[in-house]
């Protein structure tokens, strides 16, 4: 069985459905703002930033801190994991 996860804030799904179903308390739009976003790369061991390149074990403690080559400007988003 697959797992799904959440682009914003990492959390696992088990149906894209139930992902989608929900708003996010990571969105870029604000807490609860907007609906979970699906990340469509793969699971893997460790998720890299796509804009700095800091790696976290997870897409949930990746998402959690502010970037500081982020496009918004230096922590004026969170960290996105690359595919």
């Amino acid at each position: 069985m697959a797992n799904f996860y959440c682009e914003y804030c990492g959390t696992k799904y088990p149906s894209v459905s139930a992902l989608t179903n929900g708003s996010c308390s990571r969105h870029p739009n604000g807490a609860n703002k907007g609906k979970h976003k699906l990340y469509e790369g793969s699971e893997k061991t460790k998720y890299t930033c796509k804009y700095c390149g800091t790696s976290y074990p997870s897409i949930s403690a990746l998402t959690n801190g502010s970037c500081s080559r982020h496009p918004n400007g230096a922590n004026k988003g969170k960290h996105a994991p690359a595919l």
